[in-house]
């Protein structure tokens, strides 16, 4: 099964269609540009050059992906966006592409990013991340799996954002945050466990109330957290969840809120 392409539609002689793909009226494929199969461009998108997507990707109306990044140090180098499989962008988002620092831009796969989401140069967004309306991520932000952000969230650069963690609507982010916590506020705070995103997504209770305990020693207690390290290591039983949320503490590049 060959691709369907409206009439209106601009495709560059060099651009790879998979099997299935649909693009609509005046969407535009630039040079360079890879789908796999059953994707869907709605109209008056524009895949403008260095783009690989995975199978059934869908990109929606007027979003741009693979625009030059929004950096003055760009100098034109081939640098890309790769967005996983089955991954969602909704009306009017932009993903730009890398630079010479990592040279990609990469959405993962079952990401789902709603109306007018920007994904700045350089960012690294894991598997099943959900982005709410109008968020915006800086440049060199890190996203892991199964984080959730709500609307009108703004991303400092170089900000990571651990696994499972819950962000609320106009959260100026400009820490790291945490896996499996809420955060939310400008200054942001944190809020405790995202216990219902973690019951949803089936954590047993035990691991529920472990890593609690966790987040108590660092963030609800009078020790440093050089002390709540020690503490959590010697007093808390290992598990993967326990060990992510201690080495995410510890190798924070921007620190985590206190």
């Amino acid at each position: 099964m060959t691709a369907s392409v409206h009439p209106t539609a601009l495709v560059d002689p060099s651009a790879e269609l998979g099997d299935g793909t649909v693009v609509g009226p005046f969407a535009i494929i630039g040079p360079d540009v890879v789908t796999g199969p059953g994707c869907r461009i709605d109209a008056r998108a524009s895949l403008e050059r260095y783009v690989r997507l995975g199978a059934g990707v869908q990109v929606g109306v007027g979003t741009i992906l693979g625009g030059p990044p929004q950096d003055l140090k760009f100098k034109g180098e081939e640098t890309w966006v790769e967005v996983g499989e089955g991954t969602v962008l909704r009306e009017y988002c932009t993903v730009n592409r890398g630079t010479a620092a990592t040279g990609r831009t990469v959405v993962g796969p079952d990401c789902f990013l709603m109306s007018y989401v920007h994904i700045a140069h350089d960012c690294h967004v894991a598997g099943r991340v959900v982005i709410a309306n109008g968020t915006q991520i800086a440049g060199h932000v890190t996203i892991h799996d199964h984080a959730s952000l709500s609307g009108l969230v703004a991303v400092h650069q170089f900000v990571t954002i651990g696994a499972y963690a819950f962000v609320g609507g106009c959260t100026r982010v400009n820490q790291d945050i945490p896996p499996y916590v809420k955060a939310v506020g400008n200054p942001m705070e944190l809020f405790g466990l995202n216990s219902i995103g973690l019951q949803r997504n089936g954590f047993a209770p035990e691991t529920i109330s472990a890593l609690k305990r966790c987040y108590r020693l660092f963030f609800n207690s009078d020790l440093n957290l050089s002390q709540a390290l020690e503490r959590a290591r010697l007093d808390l039983p290992g598990s993967p969840e326990v060990d992510r949320f201690i080495q995410f503490v510890e190798s924070s590049g921007r620190g985590v809120p206190a």
